[in-house]
């Protein structure tokens, strides 16, 4: 809470000055009954890291546990009005938040770096680390090598440049995998698809593992398209052969592992479109560059509005969610995410990711 106790500090000396008789009165925070505090909802947004209708799938139960945990903590805010919905864009739920209208969002490192003037961490996600942490791309690739979730619990991931199996994708691909180095005229003269500009892992990371290997960012690149539609669109763009690479947090072909080899006219159990691939994707994804780790997710909470931003509701919300996704019912609604656990966050956690962000920009 970076702001917010100098905030009420200044607020308080100010009604002393002006000789208020209610200046040592705490912030209305809601109407209350006994020692109950009365919320009429909560606005909630998940950024498209995954297609919107699995997260609003797999987020369904959500609102009746955070409503129930909220009531132990003293918070009484009606389930059927804890609303959850989808960003367009991970800008569009940074900006929501500034705004006040989104209460709470799910934001990369990076996207939280570029509201944090206006926008609160309270929590970091925790996740299962990967069976594989190497940083030499062809470690990754193969059936073989199949990365699992099955790793110990970690504050980090990493961001994955994967070659699509057009032709051009297959040759960069078989140099990595032969222990040929990529010059800068191979990755120039590839198509790449990538994440908004706040995207961590799909765009931020990917950057700096381009300055620190060729001295470029990806606005260098000659034949660049920026993505409005989550990494759902990538892969999906990927399949049909249509770029060359692509890049996406490390345990994206997991997510998109069953509809690579579905029929385009389906859907896997999670509602992803199949992709009519053949070969399964370990062998057909193949990952060129392996960036710095990236610090996780937040879950972060608007300043604009006092009723909320204070440091009673922001210590229930926290409990609230830290005790939803130790029950088996939140891991399963978080997996949609690869959260496993929370951990209460402040915004010096986040100051590497504010440096990562300004070194992209300039």
């Amino acid at each position: 809470m970076k702001k917010l106790f100098a905030l009420l500090a200044a607020v308080l000396m100010i009604f002393s000055l002006a000789g208020c008789a209610k200046s040592n009165e705490p912030v209305d925070t809601g109407s209350t009954e006994g020692d109950v505090v009365k919320l009429e909802g909560l606005e909630l947004q998940f950024v498209p890291s995954k297609d919107a209708d699995v997260i609003i799938a797999g987020t369904e139960g959500l609102p009746e546990l955070l409503s129930a945990a909220l009531l132990e903590e003293g918070y009484e805010v009606p389930a059927d009005k804890i609303n959850i919905t989808v960003g367009t864009n991970y800008d569009a739920t940074g900006e929501g938040l500034a705004a006040g209208t989104i209460d709470l969002g799910w934001l990369p490192g990076g996207t939280y770096a570029l509201y944090s003037d206006e926008v609160d961490v309270i929590l970091t996600a925790t996740r299962n680390g990967l069976s594989n942490d190497s940083e030499n791309p062809a470690d990754w690739n193969g059936e073989a090598n199949k990365t699992l979730k099955n790793g110990p619990q970690v504050t980090f991931y990493r961001s994955l440049i994967y070659a699509a199996p057009t032709e051009y994708g297959k040759m960069l691909a078989e140099k990595v995998n032969n222990g040929e180095e990529l010059t800068w005229d191979d990755l120039n003269g590839a198509t790449w698809a990538v994440q908004k500009t706040s995207s961590s892992a799909g765009y931020i990371y990917p950057t700096m593992w381009l300055m620190d290997n060729y001295g470029k960012k990806l606005t260098d690149l000659q034949n660049l398209t920026v993505l409005d539609s989550g990494y759902g669109t990538a892969f999906a763009q990927a399949a049909a052969e249509q770029v060359d690479i692509i890049v996406c947090y490390a345990d994206g072909r997991n997510d998109y592992e069953l509809s690579w080899n579905l029929p385009i006219d389906q859907k896997d159990e999670t509602g992803k479109q199949g992709m009519g691939r053949e070969a399964s994707i370990w062998d057909e994804l193949n990952v060129i560059g392996v960036t710095k780790g990236i610090y996780n997710d937040t879950v972060a909470i608007t300043e604009a509005k006092p009723e909320i931003y204070n440091p009673e509701f922001i210590a229930a919300i926290q409990n609230a969610l830290i005790n939803v996704i130790n029950t088996e019912e939140g891991q399963a609604i978080f997996s949609v995410y690869s959260h496993t656990g929370y951990a209460k966050a402040t915004d010096a956690d986040y100051d590497g990711a504010r440096q990562a962000l300004k070194v992209v920009s300039e």
